[in-house]
């Protein structure tokens, strides 16, 4: 990548409408919307509800199913110089592996696995809450494809650490954290739940400390890259997360409040490195021990 600048899945579909605003070719990847064997619908709304810092969204993974994809957001994404990485998602290893072929067969540079989906054939728990089975569908995903896979990995467990040990062990080559932390708000006017799914995903500034904390120690504790995200919206926080050892920087939240972010945070290292006298960001990846 030309820089390492990219939204984080989800938050800036497969970049047609932002098109508008910002010049593509200038973020160092696209990171499409999850994308699944079959069409979603995705969960009832109201979906999306703000908080303080950040917002809670659940809106279910929709999105129109791998064929539709295919056909539609990629003839688009190859029109820009930009490394295309495309979000799977799948409620069963059979789901993902199906996905996985028939992204395989196309021009894009990068798979991200979504693991924070739903395992409905093992109870429901979430793929990337137990270290075996982490370790398993990262495997199965390998032996399917021959792009590089970056294993997309949930907070919301004990010791994060584990998870990514097992994503490694598996033949990830690389890992993109943190996905969202469960929350929830309550519409006290209503007396009800303000998303109708009750829970959804935290998201924005709120949790960049927590984020920050992660992708510093999953940096110690594996041997490849690491795309690391959750409440940056400055350049500063995206210093935090280099100097934390982050390899990639995802722009989640604060691309609906100003969709020129990306690109402003690209410049603002820019400016930082001249500042500072840095040839390379690698000069300051990790520094911090």
């Amino acid at each position: 990548m030309n820089n390492p600048i990219m939204p984080a899945s989800g938050t800036f579909g497969s970049g047609q409408e932002y098109s508008e605003f910002i010049d593509l070719n200038r973020l160092g990847a696209i990171v499409t919307k999850g994308v699944s064997i079959n069409p979603w619908e995705g969960n009832p709304s109201p979906r999306i509800m703000e908080t303080s810092s950040g917002m809670i969204n659940a809106i279910g993974l929709q999105n129109p199913g791998v064929d539709i994809f295919i056909k539609r957001d990629i003839p688009f994404l190859k029109k820009f110089e930009t490394r295309i990485i495309v979000n799977v998602c799948g409620n069963s290893v059979s789901d993902y592996i199906k996905v996985v072929e028939r992204l395989s067969e196309q021009a894009v540079d990068m798979l991200e696995i979504n693991i924070s989906c739903p395992n409905v054939e093992h109870g429901g728990i979430a793929f990337g809450q137990e270290p075996k089975m982490v370790e398993h569908i990262t495997k199965e995903v390998k032996k399917t494809t021959h792009l590089p896979i970056s294993m997309k990995l949930t907070p919301n467990v004990t010791d994060i650490t584990e998870i990514a040990k097992a994503a490694e062990y598996g033949g990830a080559d690389a890992l993109s954290l943190i996905n969202t932390i469960t929350g929830m708000r309550i519409d006290i006017k209503k007396k009800t739940f303000s998303v109708a799914n009750k829970t959804g995903g935290l998201s924005g500034a709120a949790i960049k400390p927590i984020a920050l904390r992660m992708v510093y120690q999953v940096c110690k504790a594996v041997h490849i890259p690491v795309i690391g995200m959750g409440g940056v919206t400055t350049t500063e926080d995206a210093l935090e997360f280099i100097m934390a050892g982050a390899t990639g920087i995802a722009v989640g939240t604060a691309n609906f409040r100003n969709p020129y972010v990306m690109l402003e945070i690209i410049d603002g290292l820019q400016k930082y490195m001249e500042e500072n006298n840095i040839e390379d960001l690698q000069e300051i990846r990790g520094i911090v021990d």
